[in-house]
C-alpha cells in the first residue's frame, strides 16, 4: 500500500469527496499545506466549502476529471471497479487508497489518536470528547460524521498531538486504523449486507481491539455480552463503563430534568468524583458520556473541565435535534435508523415535553429492513402514533420482497396506531390533518426523512 509523507504534501483526488468523512479527510489536507481536488455527484455545503478553502470540485463522476499531476486517488466504499473516474485513475497508474486507509494513515501522524467505534452513538461520543478536549484547552484534531457547532462543521484542525475520529465497523473500514485509545460502545447485529451474523461482526470489533499497542487502552461499554470475548487476552489496558458498580467508571443516582436532560453522580472505581449534567436527553447519552469521560481521565483531563465541556454539549444535527414548531407541534428530527437507536430515541423523547409522539419513520436498506424486521416493529412501538414513508434504498436495488408497509401491518397488529403513506407530500398533509398542538413529530431515519419535518416548518 502506498504511503503518504505528511511532511511531504502533494496532490491528493477524492472521488465522492462530498461526503461527510471525505470532505473532513480533504479540509485535513488542505490545511496541511496539500492539492486537493475531487469530484462528486452534486454542489454541497460541504463541496461549497472545499472550494472556499482550495479545493478544485468537479460535479460529476468523469474519466476527464482524472487530471495530469493527480498523485494519489482516495474513494469510499460506494465507488465501484465499474466506476469511469475510478477505472481512468487505474489506467493512469496512480496510486489508490480507500478512504479508511488514508484516515489510517493520518492518525499515524499524532502521537495520541483516539478512535470512537460502536453500532451506535459514535458521532454523539465524538462530539462529547471534543467538547471535553476543547474546553481542556487541548486544541484536538477531530473528523466527526456530522455537524458539530462547536466546531463550525464536521472537522476541526487543531495544533497538538491528540486525533479523534468516529471508526466504523462497515466493510472493516477501522482495521485500516492505527489507534492508541479506542472506545468500543456497543455490539449489535446492522450492516448485514456485508457482515454474516452478530458472531462475524464480534470477530471484527475483536480484531479491532487488537490493533491497540502495549502502551494504548480499550474503553469498553462493560455491558456488552460476552465481553471477555472481545477483551481477554489483549496486550493494552483495558477500561470499562456502565451502570453497574464494579466497572471502572460508572454512573449512579441518574435523574432527568423537564427537558428529559440527564444528571448523574460520577463513580471511579466505587469512588464518588462529581456530579455531571448533560445538555442531551436520554440515558443512552449517559453511557456515551462515561465513555467520553472515561478517555478524559486517561488523558489527564481534570473532572471539572470535563463536566464544563460535556454541559456544553447540546447535541448534533439529525441526533434529537429541535427543529422548530408548527401549529403548537414541536418538530423533532433524528437519525435513528436501527431498532436499538430507534428505542433510545423514543424512550428520551417520552421524558421531553409532549401530548403524543407521533415518529415518521423511513426505513433504511433492504437488507436492514428484512434482517431486523421483528425488531423494528417493536422499537416502533415506543410511539404513540407511527408513520411509514418508503425504504431509502440507497447503495440496494433488490427490494428482497419487502416494503414499509409490512412493518405498518405488523405494527397495527400489535395495537400500535400505525399508517403507511406513500410519498413525503401525502405524509406532510396527513400530519398537519391529524396532529394536535402539545404532539411531538419525530422525522426518523438515515435517508432523506428529514425533509418532511422541514417542509412542515415551513407551512
Amino acid at each position: 500500500m502506498y504511503k503518504i509523507n505528511f511532511e511531504q504534501p502533494i496532490h491528493v483526488h477524492f472521488i465522492g469527496i462530498g461526503g461527510i468523512s471525505m470532505s473532513g479527510l480533504a479540509k485535513v489536507l488542505l490545511k496541511e499545506g496539500f492539492t486537493v481536488s475531487g469530484s462528486d455527484n452534486k454542489r454541497s455545503a460541504l463541496t461549497e466549502q472545499l472550494e472556499a478553502a482550495g479545493a478544485a470540485i468537479f460535479y460529476g463522476q468523469k474519466a476527464s476529471n482524472i487530471v495530469d499531476g493527480i498523485d494519489v486517488v482516495v474513494y469510499t466504499a460506494a465507488i465501484h471497479a465499474d466506476n469511469e473516474e475510478y477505472m481512468a485513475a487505474v489506467d493512469k497508474g496512480l496510486f489508490m487508497l480507500t478512504r479508511a486507509q488514508l484516515l489510517g494513515q493520518l492518525m499515524t501522524n499524532y502521537d495520541i489518536p483516539i478512535a470512537v467505534s460502536g453500532t451506535h452513538g459514535k458521532t454523539t461520543t465524538t462530539s462529547m470528547l471534543t467538547h471535553i478536549l476543547l474546553a481542556a484547552d487541548t486544541d484536538p484534531t477531530v473528523s466527526v460524521g456530522g455537524i458539530l457547532n462547536a466546531i463550525g462543521g464536521n472537522i476541526h484542525v487543531g495544533n497538538s498531538k491528540i486525533f479523534v475520529t468516529e471508526a466504523c465497523e462497515y466493510t472493516n473500514s477501522f482495521l485500516e486504523f492505527f489507534p492508541k485509545i479506542s472506545i468500543i460502545l456497543n455490539i449489535d447485529e446492522d450492516h448485514l449486507d456485508f457482515f454474516k451474523d452478530l458472531n462475524d461482526i464480534r470477530r471484527s470489533f475483536r480484531k479491532f481491539a487488537e490493533l491497540l499497542p502495549a502502551d494504548g487502552c480499550l474503553v469498553i461499554n462493560g455491558h456488552i455480552e460476552r465481553l471477555e470475548g472481545i477483551t481477554n487476552g489483549l496486550v493494552c489496558k483495558v477500561v470499562t463503563y456502565g451502570t453497574d458498580t464494579d466497572m471502572d467508571y460508572s454512573a449512579a443516582n441518574i435523574s432527568h430534568n423537564e427537558l428529559g436532560n440527564a444528571s448523574f453522580d460520577l463513580i471511579k472505581k466505587g469512588t464518588f468524583v462529581k456530579r455531571v449534567s448533560l445538555s442531551v436527553n436520554g440515558d443512552h447519552n449517559v453511557s456515551n458520556a462515561l465513555a467520553a469521560l472515561a478517555v478524559a481521565d486517561l488523558l489527564n483531563i481534570s473532572a471539572e473541565k470535563a463536566c464544563e465541556g460535556l454541559k456544553k454539549f447540546r447535541g448534533t444535527k439529525r441526533r434529537f435535534e429541535y427543529k422548530g414548531e408548527v401549529n403548537g407541534i414541536t418538530v423533532i428530527d433524528d437519525y435513528a435508523h436501527h431498532p436499538t437507536e430507534i428505542r433510545a430515541s423514543l424512550m428520551a423523547a417520552r421524558h421531553y415535553p409532549h401530548r403524543e409522539i407521533w415518529c415518521i419513520f423511513q426505513p433504511h436498506t433492504y437488507t436492514r429492513t428484512k434482517a431486523l424486521f421483528h425488531e423494528f416493529v417493536d422499537a416502533l412501538s415506543y410511539a404513540d402514533h407511527v408513520i411509514l414513508a418508503d425504504i431509502y434504498a440507497a447503495r440496494e436495488t433488490d427490494t428482497l420482497g419487502i416494503s414499509s408497509k409490512d412493518i405498518a401491518e405488523s405494527l397495527c397488529r400489535e395495537d400500535t396506531d400505525a399508517f403507511y403513506l406513500s410519498s413525503f407530500e401525502e405524509i406532510e398533509v396527513f400530519c398537519l390533518e391529524k396532529c394536535e398542538k402539545g404532539d411531538m413529530l419525530i422525522t426518523m431515519g438515515a435517508g432523506d426523512v428529514v425533509n418532511i419535518g422541514d417542509a412542515l416548518l415551513k407551512q
